[in-house]
């Protein structure tokens, strides 16, 4: 009991000693402002204090300390996530939970005598000191190492540490790191207890785990961690056919291909069979600058290389070419090839004499901004064309870029019909046509651009020569020539693959990732992608068991189909089905609107149910429910709907009831009668009525174009067009009623199915009234 509470008071005390810690760090105090000081004067302020402390200026022996903890105040205080942070809780990054140095001071302030337990957690003596070089945080990673991952590969360390089995694969780690780091690889050590963000991000769910960085995209290691293997790892990681392979067969082919991939050729000779993975990763670093091949010292079909460049076969050799492909523009041979030196070799040589404009990247490297007066770029431009008319000019160009030592002039060349938008505003108001030379300073980012055209245009005569020459030493003294501005666009980039391409390529990748991850078991990655190819074959599958089965309910449904279609053919006139809705039934079931089925199939309707009545007269019946069987047919398939009839001489009082309760109804039938005293006939109307809302539609019989003598037509008539029936429409509201009335019974249900359409989609108007009329309405009056 007594140790237990001295152990929980020693705990208290390390607590409050790593909190009071923390509390020191105030950045308002350290910066001198206020919590309320805005953004602008914590600027103006770090500027101050930066330009005081910084050690380089300060010779004070606190100055670099100081200059951390302003740098560090003021990382806080202009973020405003990190500043609400702070202001809340009193917490800055060093006291996250899972913060870096959060943990470190527990122990900095804990005399811990770990020799006498011979374990090397946190020990600084241990393994945390040789990786905290390369410890990766989050923001660090996405701002620094994704983009950096384009230029070279990173490979990536998975710990934590209380994890037996990273202290295992320490020494091969070590060496490992200590071979590849001097060769280009970069080196990343992520600690799962502080920076737990980062391992989810990376997907690395178990420790210890490695994995390689490149183009932005993670790859797991997967195999026994051995040195060699790490070797091969990062080997493997970097694209294919970054270094062709050149023998005495194909190294014309291969010089030779400047002037289509617009770069330098770089070969380099060497004794092993392989190509060095310090040269693969030099490759891969300027890939979009140089174009790289190995020749092997060791084959017999390269005898004739070795012979014509003189290479020494005690050293690796290293030639440079660029537009003149039968002597090198740059040699180097060192016993010692270091890194250091390959990459100012490279640097020194990453364009042609007079490259083409091939991109915006190209164009803002040869052509800087201008930023100081010492530091002025002009760039010469020959604005020309690739058919054959152009090359003499074209290699006079080249032999004036050859012959110039002149760092401040930059000498290039762009294809008119390549780069248009470009050539356009540089030959604006200008009658000229290619060939010409324009001298031009970019002056910023935005495309602003001041230059001179060469007059009289570019032939690559001695002539235009030397009168480019004279305007050459004129803008060395006075840079004011350069009368023209103007601001250019964006240049195309020609050697932008298709989105074909590129997709197909996206697709390779994803699909070898899938396979690689299926191989060495990463099931935790992969179950979101398992289940979605699961869900869509189960959609997929189970579409097609609906289909069949609805297949097979089709092909049962056909026999009736085709006897009602017998059925019908008994000369009476046929309406256009419009609906693709299969009927249910081979029969259509219409019953009698009466006193004893009034309840049941009005009042008490289900909900979402539609009664469809048909209104007739005695004289009427037999052929109005004919007619109006033929038209519902088609939507006999809806269990919503139900079909019945009323016989208006028998319930005359309850219709004119039912649409004295709809106004609006009653007011069209009004309109209609007006200055007529004559009794409405509802023969042939139709109501669909919604019983549990309390709603109806209306349909109404309209003309449909029979003889003014009231004749009815054959029995084609009744397949009209939709585009006579608006103009008879029209006429039908401009004839007197006596001709509306006077139509056939049996014309008068001719668009019904055109109306039934629009009350299944929901379109026609519903005129709602206060109750249904009573039953004493609808009973006969004996």
């Amino acid at each position: 009991m007594l140790f237990s509470l001295r152990s929980l008071l020693l705990l208290c005390a390390l607590l409050a000693a790593a909190l009071g810690d923390a509390a020191h760090f105030d950045p308002y105090k350290i910066l001198g402002v206020t919590r309320s000081a805005s953004q602008a004067e914590i600027k103006k302020v770090y500027k101050r204090l930066a330009k005081e402390w910084h050690p380089d200026k300060n010779k004070n022996p606190e100055a670099e300390d100081m200059f951390i903890k302003i740098t560090k105040s003021y990382e806080i205080l202009s973020s405003e996530e990190k500043r609400a942070n702070y202001d809340r809780y009193g917490q800055t990054d060093d006291t996250q939970p899972y913060g870096h140095r959060g943990f470190r001071h527990f122990h900095d302030n804990f005399y811990f005598d770990e020799s006498f337990f011979n374990f090397p957690f946190n020990s600084k003596s241990g393994r945390d000191s040789a990786d905290s070089k390369y410890t990766l945080h989050f923001n660090q990673y996405v701002n620094e190492v994704v983009p950096d991952s384009f230029k070279r590969p990173y490979l990536v360390k998975i710990t934590s540490d209380w994890c037996f089995s990273c202290i295992h694969i320490e020494p091969v780690w070590k060496e490992a790191v200590q071979e590849l780091e001097p060769l280009g690889v970069g080196i990343g050590v992520v600690d799962v207890g502080y920076e737990r963000r980062l391992a989810n991000h990376l997907g690395a769910h178990r420790t210890p785990s490695i994995l390689g960085v490149i183009n932005g995209k993670v790859t797991f290691f997967h195999y026994a961690v051995v040195k060699e293997h790490l070797m091969q790892f990062v080997e493997d990681l970097l694209p294919q056919r970054l270094v062709e392979k050149v023998t005495d067969r194909n190294d014309r082919d291969f010089l030779k291909s400047w002037h289509e991939v617009n770069k330098p050729h770089v070969l380099l000779f060497d004794q092993v069979p392989v190509v060095p993975l310090l040269y693969k990763l030099t490759a891969f670093a300027y890939k979009d600058y140089v174009q790289f091949g190995y020749v092997d010292q060791g084959l017999s079909e390269t005898a004739n290389l070795l012979k014509q460049y003189n290479i020494n076969t005690y050293a690796p050799t290293m030639l440079v070419f660029k537009e003149n492909t039968d002597n090198p523009a740059d040699i180097i041979q060192a016993k010692g090839m270091k890194k250091q030196i390959i990459d100012e070799f490279i640097s020194n040589n990453k364009f042609l004499l007079a490259p083409r404009l091939v991109n915006q990247k190209v164009f803002d490297e040869l052509c800087p901004v201008k930023q100081f007066h010492r530091r002025r770029k002009y760039c010469v431009l020959l604005i020309t064309g690739e058919e054959e008319a152009f090359v003499p000019g074209n290699k006079a160009f080249l032999s004036l870029a050859s012959a110039n030592t002149n760092e401040v002039l930059r000498f290039a060349y762009v294809y008119q019909r390549q780069q248009q938008p470009l050539c356009t505003v540089l030959l604006k108001n200008r009658d000229s046509t290619p060939p010409q030379v324009v001298i031009l300073e970019r002056r910023n980012g935005a495309g602003k651009v001041l230059y001179k055209p060469l007059l009289g245009g570019w032939n690559g005569s001695e002539e235009d020569k030397h009168r480019l020459l004279e305007e050459l030493e004129r803008l060395q003294k006075d840079p004011s020539i350069l009368t023209h501005d103007a601001t250019l666009p964006e240049l195309n980039n020609e050697f932008a693959s298709m989105f074909l391409i590129r997709w197909i390529y996206t697709a390779c990748d994803y699909l070898s990732e899938i396979i690689d991850d299926l191989l060495h078991n990463n099931w935790r990655e992969m179950m979101p992608l398992l289940s979605l190819i699961f869900s869509a074959l189960f959609i997929l599958f189970g579409t097609v068991v609906i289909q069949a089965f609805s297949d097979s309910s089709d092909e049962k449904q056909s026999k009736p189909k085709a006897k009602e279609a017998a059925k019908t053919e008994n000369g009476s006139p046929n309406t256009t089905n419009t609906s693709s809705r299969p009927p249910k039934k081979n029969f259509v079931e219409v019953t009698e609107l009466t006193d004893i089925t009034y309840t049941s199939n009005l009042v008490k309707l289900r909900p979402g149910h539609i009664n469809v009545v048909l209104v007739l007269t005695d004289a009427t019946k037999n052929i109005l429910l004919s007619k109006f069987a033929k038209e519902v047919y088609s939507f006999t398939g809806s269990l919503t709907l139900h079909f019945s009839f009323l016989n208006v001489d028998k319930h005359n009082e309850w219709m004119a009831t039912l649409l004295e309760y709809a106004q609006d109804a009653m007011q069209i039938d009004m309109d209609e009668e007006e200055g007529s005293n004559r009794k409405i006939d509802y023969t042939g109307y139709v109501l669909a009525l919604n019983g549990h809302k309390k709603y109806l539609c209306l349909f109404k019989p309209v003309y449909t174009g029979e003889d003014a003598d009231g004749k009815p037509e054959d029995d084609t008539g009744s397949s009209r067009s939709r585009s006579g029936s608006k103009d008879e429409h029209q006429h039908r509201k401009s004839t007197t009623r006596s001709r509306s009335t006077t139509l056939q019974i049996h014309h008068k249900l001719d668009r019904l199915g055109l109306w039934m359409e629009r009350l299944m989609e929901g379109t026609l108007p519903r005129y709602y009234i206060p109750a249904w009329p009573g039953l004493d309405k609808i009973t006969v009056n004996k």
